[in-house]
């Protein structure tokens, strides 16, 4: 009979937040694979788990996979933890859920805490619709261009930023999107939890004004609403291109055009019939 692995989220900040079911588990199985074993030894010990915790991280996923899956087939129940929060939301785990998958083991979700969840909740930004796109591109050709075709979205968008690079990251929203409305969730459910709300260009120059950025944050973005105008340094063409590039059809990329300039599609058809 083979074992079951167990996706355990912990807290991410707040050991408060970790769950009854969480710890029984942790307690119950023959050992937990986790980011960093100093880190979560804190946790465990908090909670007086003695199971053996062994290291699982992006270094060494591909090889402790085929140990751990053969632990799982010779009946082993194992728990996959992270640092802080929900396993494989912008953390290693994929690889070996999908090798479990694949050898017919049980795998067996403990929802808890995840901290892009935890910011959208308390945002006031609209949660009908919303998309998680883990950490932006560090380079910031391929981060502009990300955050130009997310931004076409009409749902509310997350991101996960270092302090070191939110300042970049702020100036990038502002040059595209002016007026939105982004709010930042920092160093969430610990002791110094703070949420900032404006537009990117206030949030960057509140942040900049301080001696030191500190904290994780999340970032979230507004919609697109209809009718706002994306700044670009794109040509129409130039944009016609991208658009068709992502797999749309001709009329879908000039919806799509006229949407992000705040134009109406026969403008952008016939200034693509006089060639500019």
């Amino acid at each position: 009979m083979t074992g079951a692995l167990y996706i355990v989220a912990t807290p991410i900040g707040n050991l408060e937040d970790m769950t009854f079911r969480a710890v029984r588990v942790l307690k119950e199985v023959g050992r937990i694979a986790c980011e960093d074993t100093r880190s979560t030894r804190k946790l465990l010990d908090h909670y007086s788990i003695a199971t053996t915790a062994v290291s699982y991280h992006e270094h060494n996923e591909a090889e402790r996979t085929k140990e751990l899956i053969e632990r799982l087939q010779s009946g082993e129940s194992i728990a996959l933890v992270t640092d802080a929060g929900t396993p494989l939301i912008s953390d290693p785990g994929y690889r070996i859920v999908k090798a479990a998958r694949d050898a017919r083991i049980e795998v067996v979700p403990i929802p808890g805490a995840c901290a892009a969840i935890t910011a959208l909740s308390a945002s006031g930004l609209g949660t009908d619709a919303f998309y998680f796109g883990g950490f932006l591109p560090s380079k910031t050709l391929q981060r502009r261009k990300t955050l130009e075709q997310l931004g076409m979205m009409e749902a509310t968008l997350a991101f996960y930023e270092s302090p070191h690079r939110i300042l970049e990251t702020l100036e990038e929203i502002a040059a595209l999107f002016p007026v939105r409305q982004v709010v930042l969730g920092r160093e969430l459910t610990k002791l110094h939890e703070e949420f900032l709300v404006g537009t990117a260009g206030e949030l960057g120059a509140q942040l900049a004004g301080r001696p030191s950025i500190k904290g994780e944050f999340t970032v979230l973005l507004d919609r697109f609403q209809p009718g706002e105008q994306i700044a670009s340094d794109e040509t129409l063409e130039q944009r016609m291109q991208r658009l068709l590039g992502l797999g749309l059809s001709r009329m879908d990329a000039m919806k799509a055009a006229a949407r992000e300039m705040g134009v109406s599609k026969r403008e952008v058809y016939q200034r693509l019939e006089q060639g500019g």
